[in-house]
């Protein structure tokens, strides 16, 4: 469920991206995103499973606004 909610989510914000800062935008989203996934894994044999897609989700949602908010200034 939260790797659905997360892809979905990824979606939305890699379209975004595209919108409004381009094709280099949604790529470097698009790999943030699938880096976090990465990452979230080893996190949550730590914190636990919930907690570290919070904490991933958290860094590429406020990366990803950092982006798109770049591109519309």
């Amino acid at each position: 469920v939260g790797g659905a909610l997360f892809g979905r989510v990824g979606l939305f914000c890699v379209g975004d991206g595209a919108r409004s800062g381009g094709l280099p935008a949604a790529g470097l989203l698009a790999a943030g995103y699938g880096g976090a996934m990465a990452v979230s894994h080893p996190i949550a044999k730590r914190i636990g499973a919930w907690p570290a897609v919070a904490a991933v989700s958290t860094a590429v949602a406020a990366a990803s606004a950092l982006v798109t908010w770049r591109g519309r200034a």
